[in-house]
């Protein structure tokens, strides 16, 4: 956009909202007409605007009848989206173990580093971590990769260095190129040992096969059992997310101790922004149905907020002390 009055060029992140922040700036103090930086703008009444195919944005100096090209200097803008997911809580065993699903969207692979971690909780103050979590990767039925102990991996060394390694050597992780899909990964304790663990999903390449809809499903207990999971928003602009937490819905998936009535609540750092029990009477209740992502019980709970880049904690537990089996979900509508 040109902005004549202060003689520069604003571009800002799509999709455009009132009072959204400038992007990138071109034309005040510092910035230069060329990649070589052989001289300042100089901007003076710009009048217009555009952006070759090379991704060049031109500008036409009225007011100095000259025709700038500034070589890409906003470089590529990629929309926001969520990485680097994770869920704590209790790992039991049977249909109690830590379930977590994730969904790889786009048409090009992507490479991820998927971790369970157990024994390094210990340093944050919980006391019954998983002794040695078992990690197993599935794309639908058939399992395509598992680990028990991250050093003793072939790809250990690139474990290492994509910088998601574990801090404990009997933690897991598993290193791999994914093809866009839908993926399960099972945390369990070896040898049927029970605790709290930690599954987690982070991106090692970048951007363009976005990680999207993202599930965890496993026991929900009390106090520092109850159901913990992470989100990160990365980009430039705001995203809205669908953050629901279910339970009563599973009985028809055959899970015989279901999450009576689930209670969300949603933090930013230590601060609450949002919480719900039981969706159909949230103020935006209408905009939740029409997400698409509505939970299928009334007793389910969900939460659709637009948020800004950062990090973010959504915390599942019983109205009342109640536990059960319950899903931690998070959806980009």
């Amino acid at each position: 956009m040109v902005d004549r009055s202060n003689n520069r060029i604003i571009r800002f992140a799509a999709p455009l909202a009132s009072g959204q922040a400038a992007h990138g700036l071109l034309g005040q103090a510092g910035y230069l007409n060329a990649s070589d930086g052989t001289g300042r703008d100089g901007l003076s009444n710009p009048e217009s605007v555009a952006v070759d195919e090379s991704g060049n944005v031109l500008v036409y100096d009225q007011s100095n009848s000259r025709l700038l090209a500034y070589d890409r200097p906003f470089g590529r803008l990629s929309p926001s989206r969520t990485v680097n997911l994770s869920t704590r809580m209790a790992v039991l065993t049977g249909e109690n173990v830590l379930i977590g699903g994730f969904v790889i969207e786009g048409t090009a692979p992507k490479r991820v580093v998927i971790r369970a971690r157990g024994p390094s909780l210990s340093g944050f103050g919980i006391l019954n971590a998983l002794a040695n979590p078992v990690l197993q990767l599935f794309s639908g039925p058939t399992q395509i990769a598992s680990n028990d102990d991250w050093r003793g991996a072939a790809n250990a060394a690139d474990v290492q260095a994509s910088g998601f390694a574990p801090s404990n050597d009997r933690e897991s992780a598993i290193l791999a190129t994914l093809q866009p899909g839908a993926y399960t990964a099972i945390v369990s304790g070896a040898g049927g040992v029970t605790g709290v663990g930690i599954v987690e999903v982070f991106e090692v390449d970048t951007p363009a096969t976005p990680l999207i809809n993202i599930a965890t499903r496993g026991a929900v207990l009390t106090g520092s059992d109850v159901m913990i999971a992470g989100f990160v928003i990365q980009g430039p602009s705001a995203q809205t997310v669908v953050v629901r937490a279910r339970g009563p819905s599973l009985a028809q998936a055959g899970v015989a101790q279901p999450l009576a009535n689930p209670l969300l609540q949603l933090f930013a750092g230590a601060t609450s922004i949002a919480s719900n029990d039981d969706w159909t009477v949230s103020g935006n209740a209408a905009a939740i149905q029409a997400s698409g992502f509505a939970p299928p019980n009334p007793r389910e709970a969900a939460i659709l907020v637009t948020l800004q880049p950062g990090a973010y904690t959504a915390i599942v537990s019983g109205v009342g002390g109640t536990t059960g089996v319950g899903i931690v979900e998070v959806f980009i509508p």
